[in-house]
């Protein structure tokens, strides 16, 4: 059974737009997958629907064998400590500092209550520090995240999910406002975490040369639906003419 099995995964919003047309496919342990295609053609809402961020229509998610789709409030809450997500536009505190922002990753095990009164476990503050350091943050851990650039601030978003100790991660965009020196250093951070916790990743990324940098797969969404997968040397100009609708 792989670690995460996609199986015809439909998503029509309330608008009529169908963001997603039966997209299959699955996941494995060590598994580095990014997801390209044109803006609109249903990455990010893949994303969302595995951790049900957004609710598919029709379709099953499994992941570790469970059934995503039936879990109920408690479930889902348990099931999203094991899955990490880092987003395209930071999604940090502006007003908290980056050891704060880091520590609401802690959010699913403290509680809400503490987690507001900043209440959270000496062991807890302890492993943020280290983990400010291990992304490069170590300096900048009092700092408040409106202070920081937009590197930084993506940092700290990944420092955000790894201290959910996570079996996997979704990853969202997460380079599309950084400049290219940065783009690479946050793909090399993210890969190297993959690799050294062991976590599976799927990303969606904009930038295909680095899709095919990084990735072992790829998977190819053109309006909803699954046009490619294969790996990054079989991503030519005739699977791009076909993810992208080339002239």
């Amino acid at each position: 059974m792989a670690f995460l099995e996609v199986e015809d995964l439909k998503k029509t919003y309330s608008t009529g737009e169908e963001a997603l047309k039966g997209v299959t496919f699955s996941i494995e342990s060590r598994d580095f997958v990014s997801i390209i295609g044109p803006s609109g053609g249903g990455k990010s809402t893949l994303l969302r629907c595995i951790n049900r961020l957004v609710e598919p229509t029709s379709g099953r998610i499994l992941f570790k064998g469970q059934e995503v789709n039936s879990l109920n409030s408690k479930e889902l809450k348990r099931i999203r400590r094991s899955i990490g997500m880092i987003f395209q536009e930071f999604n940090l505190i502006d007003r908290m500092s980056v050891i704060q922002n880091v520590l609401t990753g802690r959010l699913g095990y403290t509680g809400l209550w503490r987690s507001l009164l900043g209440k959270f476990h000496k062991h807890d503050v302890e492993r943020a520090a280290e983990i400010c350091e291990r992304v490069g943050m170590k300096d900048h851990i009092y700092k408040r995240a409106d202070e920081l650039s937009g590197g930084q601030r993506q940092r700290v978003g990944i420092a955000r999910a790894i201290i959910q100790s996570p079996d996997f991660l979704l990853v969202d965009e997460p380079t599309s406002s950084l400049d290219i020196k940065i783009q690479h250093e946050v793909m090399d951070l993210i890969h190297k975490i993959s690799k050294e916790d062991e976590v599976p990743v799927l990303i969606s990324i904009h930038n295909v040369e680095l899709a095919k940098e990084y990735a072992a797969r790829i998977i190819g969404l053109q309006d909803g639906k699954k046009v490619f997968e294969g790996t990054a040397k079989e991503v030519d100009r005739k699977a791009l003419d076909t993810i992208y609708k080339y002239d």
